[in-house]
């Protein structure tokens, strides 16, 4: 499959020139006159390379190029300009462009750097890569995950409160990452409140903020986190773990849309979307009396469940092969990719700690492995355990041509002769015969 590249630029003869000399090149080309239609196109599609011109006006290249790299890192940018200097070359490289070239652009340079930039980011393994698996740098070739994104697309169009359900490190933030960055809110502030680090009796002052003078140390007025967000998304992660006295004032919140300040009397609109998430059964915790109804049914205008690692297991490979080729990247390492036993191995594992189960283990195989390619020897202890039980119970499956291989490695030993090759076995002559005759053995 082609590489799919992104071309941004506002001149529409320059546009032509270099999308038709890249699909000569057999390059698939995406083409955008603005960057606002470039990175519209960057949110909802995968391109493996971005392509702009600096000067456009409203989203220019730079601009664009902080944008693409806010949501995908690994994907490699290429800046065209017509005014190059050593100053917009610098400021560019330090923003994570591949590089720069001037304008108008030789053709078969950039065909040259567009080959060296893919392969900067290709991996080196016999692998199977996102493509079109990926929403945004969410992961997920599995039935359970398609079925995530269609409706995570869905839900990002409107400004109705979610939900996320889920088991610690399945991706609950990168979902919401995913719902604010493609909605029409992504241009302001996503701020993310992990409710579980935050102590009780700071956190209304955290949410909320406080003036100065309203309690002891309140020394000057402090913004809260919801007033931040201004025009954004505020995503409350692990909600069940909120303080049972917090939730009637951010119930409030979510039906008055507006917040007060600790010490105020004044009440300060605010347009904020809520995502929240959590690892809990939250409906039996409602059953329970541990948390409100009314607040519960405010925030899961639509739900949005994540699926343990072990129920997508189509994901463990392209997930394994993108955090090897991002920490091998980081690290300046060179292994190219993973033994068979390893993935039959990671296939096996039922990954109770999830994408972050996995994640720590690539990294700490990688860091460990001395080899061009990770092996079992690589692996913690228990999941080589897994592999060995595995080929155990394989050979007992496979006993009687074990031993008929052990037999004719003796046979073979004594040139053929039964009474020197049963003594070798530990067996009498009879019981050799007996055996050679059921294992269908015979000399040649």
């Amino acid at each position: 499959m082609s590489h799919r590249i992104l071309l941004a630029d506002d001149e529409v003869n320059s546009l032509k020139v270099i999308s038709a000399s890249l699909r000569d090149h057999q390059f698939d080309v995406a083409t955008a006159t603005s960057g606002e239609e470039a990175f519209s196109r960057f949110q909802t599609e995968h391109f493996d390379l971005v392509i702009s011109d600096y000067l456009m006006p409203g989203i220019n290249g730079e601009k664009l190029l902080e944008k693409v790299k806010t949501r995908s890192p690994e994907t490699p940018f290429i800046l065209l300009t017509a005014y190059g200097t050593i100053e917009l070359a610098v400021n560019a490289m330090r923003k994570g462009a591949y590089t720069y070239l001037t304008k108008p652009v030789n053709v078969d340079l950039l065909e040259s750097v567009v080959r060296d930039a893919l392969g900067s980011r290709e991996p080196r393994i016999d692998d199977e890569t996102p493509g079109r698996h990926q929403f945004l740098n969410i992961i997920g070739r599995s039935k359970p995950m398609q079925e995530v994104f269609s409706l995570v697309r869905r839900v990002s169009k409107t400004d109705a409160n979610v939900l996320i359900l889920g088991e610690s490190g399945t991706g609950k933030e990168m979902v919401a990452r995913a719902i604010h960055y493609t909605s029409l809110r992504s241009n302001n502030p996503f701020i993310p409140i992990d409710c579980t680090t935050i102590p009780a009796e700071l956190m209304e002052s955290e949410l909320f903020g406080y003036e100065r003078g309203a309690f002891t140390g309140a020394m000057e007025r402090k913004i809260g986190l919801i007033e931040m967000a201004q025009g954004g998304t505020v995503f409350l992660d692990e909600i069940g773990d909120l303080d049972y006295a917090l939730e009637k004032k951010l119930l409030r919140f979510l039906q008055e849309k507006e917040i007060r300040r600790i010490g105020s009397k004044e009440n300060i609109e605010v347009d904020v979307r809520v995502i929240a998430a959590t690892n809990r059964n939250i409906e039996e915790e409602v059953k329970t009396g541990n948390f409100r109804a009314d607040l519960y049914y405010r925030l899961n205008v639509i739900t949005v469940r994540m699926p343990p690692l072990r129920e997508r297991k189509d994901d463990i490979l392209p997930i394994a092969n993108h955090f090897l080729r991002t920490l091998c990247k980081k690290n300046k390492k060179q292994i190219c990719g993973l033994e068979s036993d390893v993935v039959q191995t990671l296939k096996e594992y039922d990954w109770p700690g999830n994408v972050r189960e996995l994640e720590n283990l690539i990294e700490r195989a990688m860091i460990l492995c001395p080899y061009d390619r990770i092996n079992l020897e690589c692996l913690p202890k228990k999941l080589r355990t897994l592999q060995e039980k595995e080929r155990f119970d394989s050979e007992e499956l496979n006993l009687p041509q074990m031993e008929k291989q052990i037999i004719r490695k003796a046979l073979d030993k004594t040139a053929w002769n039964q009474s020197q090759a049963a003594t070798l076995l530990g067996i009498s002559r009879k019981q050799l015969r007996t055996k050679m005759k059921n294992l269908k053995l015979l000399q040649g």
